[in-house]
């Protein structure tokens, strides 16, 4: 083992004050050239750019700190073991869980809320049950629903939004009744940058008798989550959108519930014994960490973690609505143009349509000249039957995104325009 990776630490940058530029040279992909363009990367929504420091950790990880873990006596799989518990710890104070314990590594937000579907949807959900979503789900909130309501019987209820995005309350008030159990929401629209009043929707469903699953995916990257003060009983998000790696998804739950719950899948580490009669199941997390885990993805999220720690989530909410404003101005200019998702309350998302050009040609042409934004249905196709079209394009900002980028997606979109005249 390589002593001096050993013992190294990375650095994270301190910033007193919010410097773009300086967070920008932390990502070394936004110094690429697409077609001798700068890139303005604008797909944040999808998954984010890496800092230095992430990559740095995850190749440190693997050239002097890989073993499995849990599983050797030996000092490399202790030192791997440490780690992987230790990205535990920072994930369970990132979001402040009581204990380390209530925080389980999933493969991304999709594989924790198809967990809970599996584990708790089974358990605790019986024909005529009742689970409340929104028409702003992502497909990951549809699917397992439905499947479930297939093998079970329970009734699936939507609540609607208006025509600019905003979650409409007092429906969702009306449709909670004796028979809901489970309420599974976005925190953040992917599609309209819809910030729904989780809390509300947490504090009405619990006066029901029902439980919550928040789907965190977009939420936790663009303002702090303190599971206890929202009180939420299951909270998912992923480590690729939070500046992560790929490959690593988190699934809080209170401890109650999650030892309540059957294991999702069988196999190594989970076990408190095994016979060919019997078998029986260690609490949680490791329950339902079934073999392998995520080892050097984990490092990579608690160094990503540390790194939007070093900058601050509130410092990195100003920036991005100063960019929001910024960018819903310069495109409101555009004739042709058309936005969908101007709630209230808005994370730096905007979609859009432009007249008279499909949304995959948008996100083609704009590319060559440099610009990278989403187009398609962004795994919402209810939402986009709800707006009567078949796809938008998207462009979705980070703590690194800048006027620069808004600018070249404004010059790109005239370019289209001038194209298809």
């Amino acid at each position: 083992m390589n002593a001096a990776l050993d013992t190294a630490e990375v650095k994270v940058p301190e910033y007193g004050v919010y410097d773009v530029d300086a967070i920008r040279a932390d990502f070394p992909a936004l110094s690429l050239e697409i077609n001798g363009y700068p890139i303005a990367f604008l797909d944040s929504g999808a998954s984010a750019q890496k800092p230095d420091v992430v990559i740095e950790r995850m190749n440190q990880a693997y050239r002097g700190e890989y073993a499995n873990v849990h599983r050797g006596a030996y000092s490399l799989s202790q030192k791997a073991t440490d780690n992987y518990e230790e990205a535990r710890t920072k994930v369970a104070r990132f979001v402040n869980a009581k204990s380390d314990d209530e925080i389980i590594f999933t493969r991304n937000v999709t594989a924790a809320i198809n967990l809970v579907s599996h584990s708790y949807g089974r358990a605790f959900l019986n024909e005529g049950d009742e689970i409340i979503i929104s028409h702003m789900e992502h497909h990951a909130n549809i699917v397992p629903w439905q499947l479930l309501r297939d093998e079970t019987g329970i009734v699936i209820k939507v609540v609607p939004i208006d025509d600019v995005g905003n979650f409409l309350m007092e429906e969702y008030k009306n449709q909670l009744g004796p028979k809901t159990k489970l309420v599974a929401v976005t925190q953040v629209s992917n599609v309209l940058g819809t910030v729904v009043p989780i809390k509300e929707v947490i504090d009405l469903a619990h006066a029901a008798g029902a439980k919550v699953l928040i789907d965190g995916a977009q939420g936790i990257v663009h303002s702090p989550v303190d599971v206890q003060a929202l009180d939420v009983d299951l909270y998912a998000f992923t480590g690729h959108k939070l500046y992560g790696p790929s490959g690593i998804g988190v699934l809080y739950g209170k401890i109650d519930i999650l030892n309540a719950m059957s294991p999702y899948q069988g196999g190594g580490d989970m076990i408190e014994n095994v016979t060919f009669e019997k078998t029986t199941y260690r609490d949680a997390p490791a329950r339902f960490e079934a073999g392998t885990p995520p080892i050097v993805e984990a490092v990579g999220l608690s160094a990503a973690i540390d790194y939007v720690n070093s900058v601050g989530l509130d410092n990195i909410a100003r920036h991005e609505q100063a960019l929001l404003a910024y960018a819903t101005e310069r495109l409101r200019g555009l004739d042709g143009l058309t936005i969908y998702g101007q709630a209230e309350n808005k994370a730096a998302i905007v979609s859009f349509t432009l007249e008279g050009v499909h949304p995959h040609d948008i996100g083609t042409i704009i590319d060559s000249r440099g610009v990278a934004v989403r187009a398609g249905h962004h795994c919402a196709q209810p939402l986009m039957d709800r707006f009567g079209i078949a796809a938008m394009a998207r462009a979705s900002m980070a703590m690194y995104s800048n006027k620069d980028d808004i600018d070249a997606l404004v010059d790109a979109l005239n370019y289209v325009k001038e194209i298809f005249g």
